[in-house]
């Protein structure tokens, strides 16, 4: 019985549409004629979905009894009893009730599939569980329900159902997802634009790697190599020379005028693995790959134009980047070139050839050990060669009457075969001659005289002369092979324990260094720098005053190149040095990639230390802003009212009455007060500039300071409505600066929502932060110009783009990112702004705060949060729910 087909539509979040696409098929394959059933859907009272059941044939489901509840589960056997040609079953990450024949939903999906029954099924892009730590470091939340990746790769067909967050935040804010006491809290929380726009981005860029391993497959499938432009790929070959850099800067630029285009950059090594090549050279141009967004691939071949083709049309690539020849023109004519045969070879692919400094000025040669043997196997060959092939002629001498010449021969060319194993090639081919003018002497009529009377023993001599220095020759490659293949293999342990010295969590430098220095015995290896504006002098290799010691390891260091026993030059100012022995040339193979990553790791530390001092400056540069922001517009109200009240009272023309005397004294106290209260605040942000305030950061309850924020609207404050619950926890803030905060952002709403809305203000606990939302219901801002309100002298805002919602944002936003929070607006559902304050919980104890980490509630909860299934919450914390689309 063939298997049945499975179809998938994956959303990037709930509510997207998948459950109404899946019944939507399966009316259409109804239509068409095909039997189609509905083994378990969920519409969650979404009245559109329901519709589409009407007519449908639905398989009732199996009732389970669970802790005194009676559940509900997809009835497996009802299903392949009914044998139709397919079923439709909803949610296929859903987890089982406790008692169920299987664990998840999605092998009852397999055994549905065995029995030869197509199945269409839906599935969210958090429920995968390669994505479980990504969605939960997007969201907050984890995913309890998740499937793995391969039973959704298996699908037949994938069909990705997409929808943009703002239609989708539309579809909640109208009540078409979720029930309308659910909707603000979810809005506000799961469902917000961020988070939203992350999930379909890994949507698109799961599907997108689906389609790619369809595409490959189907090309291996039907034997299709020419490449396929669906997509741009530019290859860059990399040979570790000094050439390597402009390569992939070029590279790069093809790249960048095919938007979208993939860098990939490709190294071939010989398949012994033993080609020459510079390991620093290629490390840096790896970094350099991967630091303009590229990635570096190696592959093995000896015919490097074929392993190229191959590589290229393997990543289905449309253009391949090669460096012009290094060899002379001399070589050239013997030889095409690896560009020459690649371009010839190339098809379909685009071959661009670069010109660079490097042009004949010769191929790059690794520094290749020319000894394959120690040297006392070397002088035993020679000894075995000076005295084996007299000892064996003398030896044959006497039995010459009952040998034949070919035996001789044969007898001499194994004593040639037993040199070469012990000696190598030279001794075994000065054996060979040896050996043919003993066996002219004393094996070849006429005996002794170097006259050859038959032509056929003179073939037989230069025959045996030949084969001797042939297989001497195969033996001393094979023998030179071995001992650089057991030298490589050893490097490549070295590097891969180095790796992982490194990757485990330790100083890279210290690690680098010391590793070094324990695998090849050294008294110490020290990383000099040259120091900052000398000049290279010739003699600045012994001098001390020249150099400073970086790094080092071991005993006493070398203070410059010049007192070192080796020294690696890795660019003009660094410099690696070791003490305690000379390193042959194969070692310095090795040592060159320490020094290469020696200084990767070196930069690596000081772009952090250089971070870490912009850190403050960039702090002080808010507060800077946030401070002329304030001056230009937060002084400039309350002091424009005090002196006008005060110029009233002053006026003598006028006869005051008592009361209107009383309201303009009233009028210029409260904005002096103000005014007071503003320069204070400033002042402190002046000294907190430079260092001399220090933010009084303390657990702080919201419900004491959103009260007196909304009191500095003063006969305004009946236009603000809050909802503050008692039970959040809470925060670590500045109590003032969070009041200023507030005060502002809330000034800001009211001066721009309708006079007949109320500005709404509530806060909601997610995870480890609370998020407090100053929420009006003006026209909003454009979306483009979110980052820029911020700025100070900005005119932007709810109105239109020159008037709107003031300055004072830059302060608000300053204040609130030197209390470690962040601010941020986002547009409110149905019109508006809503400007978010988060700041993380006060945590008391160790306790409080593992309790504050482990919610994860299931379902919508009643702070908007999805659960695991996203939908409802269970009748259980223990029994899994139903995933809400």
């Amino acid at each position: 019985m063939a298997r049945g087909r499975l179809r998938i539509y994956l959303g990037a979040a709930p509510g997207v549409g998948k459950t109404f696409a899946m019944l939507g098929e399966g009316r259409r394959a109804q239509e068409r004629g095909r039997d189609v059933v509905v083994g378990l859907v969920e519409t969650h009272g979404r009245a559109r979905t329901a519709e589409l059941l009407d007519g449908m044939e639905i398989i009732p489901r199996k009732a389970l009894v669970y802790r005194g509840m009676t559940l509900t589960e997809l009835d497996v056997d009802a299903v392949i009893a009914r044998r139709p040609r397919v079923v439709l079953v909803d949610e296929l990450a859903h987890t089982n009730v406790p008692g169920s024949r299987t664990a998840k939903r999605w092998q009852d999906i397999d055994e549905i599939l065995d029995a030869g029954i197509d199945v269409v099924s839906t599935v969210n892009i958090q429920h995968l569980e390669s994505l479980n730590d990504v969605v939960q470091e997007i969201t907050g939340i984890p995913q309890r329900e998740t499937v793995p990746d391969e039973v959704v790769r298996r699908a037949d067909q994938i069909e990705l159902v997409d929808m943009s967050p703002e239609a989708l935040r539309r579809r909640m804010a109208h009540g078409n997802v979720y029930p309308p006491e659910k909707v603000d809290a979810a809005l506000s929380n799961y469902f917000r634009v961020g988070n939203l726009t992350a999930l379909r981005e890994l949507a698109l860029l799961w599907v997108a790697g689906k389609v790619d391993e369809q595409l490959d497959r189907y090309r291996a499938e039907h034997g299709i190599a020419g490449t396929w432009e669906a997509r741009e790929r530019v290859v860059v070959a990399l040979t570790g020379g000094p050439e390597g850099d402009t390569l992939v800067r070029r590279a790069t630029r093809i790249a960048a005028r095919s938007k979208g285009a993939d860098l990939l950059a490709v190294h071939v090594t010989r398949a012994d693995g033993l080609a020459g090549q510079d390991p620093a050279s290629l490390a840096r141009q790896r970094a350099l790959v991967e630091s303009v967004g590229g990635t570096y691939h190696q592959v093995v071949g000896d015919d490097v134009p074929r392993a190229l083709l191959d590589f290229a049309r393997g990543v289905n690539a449309t253009q391949l980047v090669l460096g012009a020849s290094r060899r002379g023109r001399l070589a050239q004519l013997f030889s095409r070139g690896v560009g020459v045969t690649t371009t010839a070879l190339s098809g379909s692919i685009d071959v661009h050839m670069v010109t660079h400094e490097e042009i004949s000025k010769g191929r790059a040669r690794g520094s290749r050990s020319r000894a394959a043997l120690t040297r006392r196997r070397r002088v035993a060959g020679w000894v075995l060669a000076g005295l084996g092939i007299p000892a064996l002629s003398a030896l044959l001498v006497p039995f010459r009457e009952e040998l034949t010449l070919p035996s001789e021969i044969l007898l001499f060319l194994l004593m040639v075969v037993v040199v070469a194993l012990v000696g190598g090639m030279w001794p075994a081919i000065t054996a060979a001659v040896v050996g043919f003018a003993l066996l002219n002497w004393y094996f070849t009529p006429p005996v002794y005289t170097w006259t050859i009377s038959s032509p056929e023993n003179l073939l037989a001599l230069a025959i045996y002369v030949l084969v001797a220095a042939m297989v001497s020759a195969v033996v001393d490659v094979a023998a030179r092979r071995t001992r650089e293949a057991a030298r490589a293999s050893a490097d490549a342990e070295v590097l891969s324990t180095l790796a992982g010295h490194v990757l485990r969590g330790e100083a890279a430098l210290p690690s680098l260094l010391g590793r070094l220095r324990e695998t090849f015995g050294l008294t110490s290896v020290t990383l000099l720098e040259r120091r900052g504006g000398r000049q290279p002098a010739a003699g600045d290799q012994s001098d001390p005053d020249a150099w400073r010691i970086v790094a080092t390891t071991g005993g006493p260091p070398c203070a410059c190149p010049g007192t070192a026993d080796t020294d690696v030059v890795i660019d003009d100012d660094l410099v690696l040095v070791a003490r305690g022995r000379l390193l042959d040339a194969s070692d310095r193979r090795v040592l060159e990639a320490f020094a290469a990553e020696a200084a990767i790791a070196l930069r690596q530390e000081r772009l952090e230390e250089e971070a870490e001092q912009a850190r403050p400056l960039a702090e002080a540069n808010k507060m800077r802003t946030a401070l002329l922001a304030a001056v230009s517009h937060d002084l400039r109200t309350p002091l424009a009212s005090a002196k006008a009240a005060v110029e009233s009272l002053r006026n003598t023309e006028i006869d005051w009455t008592d009361e209107d005397r009383a309201e303009l004294l009233a009028t210029a106290d409260e904005s002096l007060l103000k005014l007071d209260r503003l320069v204070a605040n400033l002042l402190d942000m002046s000294r907190l500039q430079a260092g001399a305030l220090g933010i009084a950061l303390r657990p702080t309850a919201l419900e004491d300071i959103v009260p007196r924020a909304i009191d500095d609207l003063g006969p305004l404050w009946d236009r603000v409505g809050a909802d503050i619950s008692v039970e959040l926890p809470e925060i670590t803030a500045d109590p003032a600066l969070l009041e200023r905060v507030l005060a502002n952002l809330i000034a800001n709403a009211v001066r721009y929502n309708p006079p007949e809305e109320k500005v709404l203000i509530n806060a909601s606990r997610h995870g480890s932060l609370v998020e407090i939302r100053v929420i009006d219901r003006g026209p909003g801002i454009p979306p483009e110009a979110h980052d820029r309100v911020f700025l100070p002298f900005q005119r932007l805002g709810d109105r239109d783009n020159h008037t709107g919602v003031g300055l004072g944002l830059a302060l608000a936003r300053g204040l609130t990112e030197a209390m470690g929070g962040t601010l941020v607006p986002e547009e409110t559902p149905g019109g508006g702004l809503t400007m978010t304050v988060t700041l993380p919980i006060a945590w008391t104890t160790a306790a409080e705060y593992a309790s504050g980490h482990e919610h994860a509630p299931r379902g919508v909860t009643p702070d908007g949060t999805p659960g695991p299934d996203g939908g409802a919450p269970s009748a259980s914390g223990d029994v899994p729910a139903a995933e809400r689309r």
